[in-house]
């Protein structure tokens, strides 16, 4: 067994700075939403708006999903020095994510639910007053939606400044295997929030000026059709993380290759190979080596993928062919 000064790893990165912005952000933009949340419901009961209203719960969802991110970060936070987590504790960051993935699907089935029994009983809305208070939603959205973008660049900047460009010399297209799953998933939330503000908006002025009652509770549709979707993005980056599906990332055939190709004159090969991710930007791996090399080392095979400085763990075993 092999580890990169795995400890080390741990006690820098896995709650460093850019983390400790996510979770001050995050717990801030909890705080405005719930404050924003309960004027929208009580706006939209009051002046009879379904738009309003599903915008409201919706809000009242994402307050609760928001305040599960900043949970997930402070638990993280506060068992990350604890040795029964083999890798770290940055999975429960991921987990809060998923889960407010699933609270977004939920949101988005009350929402239909809602606006189908409004287009069955249509009733009076107050369009002047609803459209105040959709506007001020929508002004906080923004201002959460801005907190939370700062905390992410500020997190970017963090993580890459630990001498990984070899990602770049590696061919490395990382996309979101880099990002924090647990603040997007919180951005999306709050991103959600200001797409059914707009079309909250856009449904009651259009009922105020031309008189389509109807567009109030379509537009409520309409928002749980674009909250699934978001969703359903967010359960499938999460969900391959939980379940350790990452045999497909670059780095696992990088490996395979700088094993056979580097080991080629002692016909060596690889037999089984095994990749998943610890961190952010971290992973583990366990492979297998047949050969026919009576001196080959564990560390000789790691010299063929150490410049994969993203690779803090690594399990070697070596089976030698019979001469």
């Amino acid at each position: 067994m092999h580890t990169h000064d795995l400890s080390a790893w741990q006690h820098d990165h896995q709650f460093g700075a850019g983390n400790e912005s996510a979770e001050r952000s995050t717990r801030l933009v909890m705080w405005i939403t719930v404050a924003a949340m309960v004027i929208e419901i009580g706006a939209g009961w009051w002046f009879n708006s379904m738009a309003l209203l599903a915008d409201g719960w919706h809000m009242s969802s994402h307050a609760l999903a928001i305040g599960l991110s900043a949970f997930a970060y402070a638990a993280a936070r506060r068992y990350a020095h604890d040795p029964r987590f083999a890798f770290g504790t940055w999975k429960i960051e991921v987990l809060g994510g998923f889960a407010s993935a699933l609270m977004l699907l939920g949101v988005a089935v009350l929402m239909v639910v809602g606006s189908i029994e409004r287009l069955l009983s249509p009733s009076a809305i107050h369009y002047r007053e609803a459209v105040a208070v959709a506007v001020l939603g929508l002004v906080v959205n923004l201002v959460c939606a801005r907190l939370l973008g700062s905390a992410h660049h500020h997190g970017h900047g963090h993580d890459h400044g630990h001498g990984h460009a070899h990602h770049d010399d590696h061919g490395h297209a990382h996309g979101s295997h880099g990002h924090d799953l647990n603040l997007r998933s919180a951005y999306l939330h709050v991103v959600a929030d200001a797409a059914t503000s707009v079309l909250a908006i856009a449904a009651l002025l259009g009922g105020w000026f031309f008189g389509w009652s109807w567009l109030d509770p379509m537009m409520g549709i309409v928002g749980a059709v674009l909250v699934s979707v978001w969703a359903k993005g967010l359960l499938k980056e999460t969900g391959k993380v939980l379940l350790d599906r990452e045999m497909d990332h670059p780095v696992a055939a990088e490996i395979r290759e700088g094993i056979e190709t580097g080991l080629a004159a002692s016909e060596t090969r690889v037999a089984d190979l095994h990749v998943w991710r610890v961190g952010r930007e971290a992973y583990a791996c366990a492979l297998t080596v047949v050969t026919h090399s009576p001196t080959l080392s564990a560390d000789e095979v790691r010299a063929c993928f150490s410049m994969h400085e993203e690779i803090r763990h690594s399990t070697v075993e070596i089976q030698r062919c019979a001469s």
